[in-house]
């Protein structure tokens, strides 16, 4: 991809972040064993006190503001291709979800694709929905004020958990928000995306990703249930939806799709377009001007929907 297709504050920053090898799986292990090593374990970030909890397969990484809790929390799921990424990857933006909203924020540890494929990460998502249910006394936690929230592959886990709620019944988010989400495998079989080598992400890491996740080829005439979001053929019913996307990330196209569905299916979904934002940008730039946006508008919305009382909901 054309670098001046970037925007100029995340243009050098991008530039200098090469392709990731993801064919190699002994490079994906290692990497996520390093990326496990230098991430940041901390117990206390800007007076949020954060704990970590083992959930059968999977863990949870708790943050408890120092304020008074408003009742609401919010669920975290991490990015990084369904096979890297840890549950501390997003310290900072957890603290400041918590002190924000006066929430309780739940970042899920779900097992990775190379070690354990579909369904593992989205049954640990699971299990961790239904222990902030089952710990919502002792938490502090009105349930009727959950959002479910992910980043890129944690997106798209993010919009499946929402479906699987749907599909169990019972208490349901009352929102879900999705950050650049990874939805559609299909999206790795239009092989005119590998030339254009976007940034960040590109079109031959997502086909690995996808084929370790799912263990066949993407584009498949079938995937499973809760296992490619944009493959649900029935959105109705689902919670509101707050979604991101930049206009040079691969993902563009499927999102604006599945925001489009989102719609016509009769679900209130708003969708935030940066110009010239490539894939996960605001991970890399937290400083730029489109970062600063792209979040005032993300929780403008989470302040809107977690300050709603359940009966104007209801209305």
């Amino acid at each position: 991809m054309d670098i001046q297709r970037i925007h100029p504050e995340v243009r050098k920053i991008v530039k200098r972040i090469p392709n990731f090898p993801v064919h190699n799986r002994t490079v994906v292990k290692f990497s996520g064993f390093v990326m496990n090593l230098v991430t940041k374990k901390r117990s206390l970030i800007d007076g949020v006190k954060i704990s970590n909890i083992r959930l059968g397969d999977a863990s949870i990484r708790l943050y408890r503001p120092a304020s008074e809790l408003s009742g609401a929390a919010l669920m975290w799921i991490h990015g990084g291709g369904l096979i890297g990424g840890n549950s501390a990857m997003n310290d900072q933006l957890c603290a400041d979800y918590a002190n924000d909203l006066k929430a309780i924020v739940v970042s899920v540890g779900y097992r990775l694709a190379l070690k354990a494929p579909f369904p593992a990460a989205i049954d640990d998502c699971y299990s961790a929905w239904q222990w902030l249910l089952a710990e919502a006394d002792t938490l502090g936690v009105d349930t009727s004020r959950i959002v479910v929230s992910g980043q890129s592959a944690g997106g798209g886990l993010a919009a499946n958990l929402t479906h699987r709620i749907h599909d169990e019944g019972g208490v349901q988010p009352i929102a879900q928000s999705l950050l650049c989400p990874m939805l559609d495998d299909r999206t790795a079989t239009r092989r005119e995306l590998d030339a254009m080598n976007h940034r960040i992400v590109n079109n031959s890491f997502i086909r690995c990703a996808w084929t370790y996740y799912l263990e066949q080829a993407p584009g498949a005439a079938n995937t499973p249930d809760y296992a490619v979001a944009a493959r649900r053929k029935d959105l109705s019913g689902l919670p509101q939806a707050w979604m991101s996307i930049g206009d040079v990330d691969l993902f563009y196209d499927e999102v604006c799709e599945y925001a489009r569905r989102l719609k016509d299916s009769g679900v209130d979904c708003h969708l935030h377009v940066t110009p010239m934002g490539p894939h996960g940008f605001e991970n890399v730039a937290p400083e730029a001007s489109i970062t600063k946006e792209l979040f005032a508008d993300n929780f403008q919305f989470l302040r809107r929907v977690l300050n709603q009382a359940p009966s104007l909901q209801a209305a």
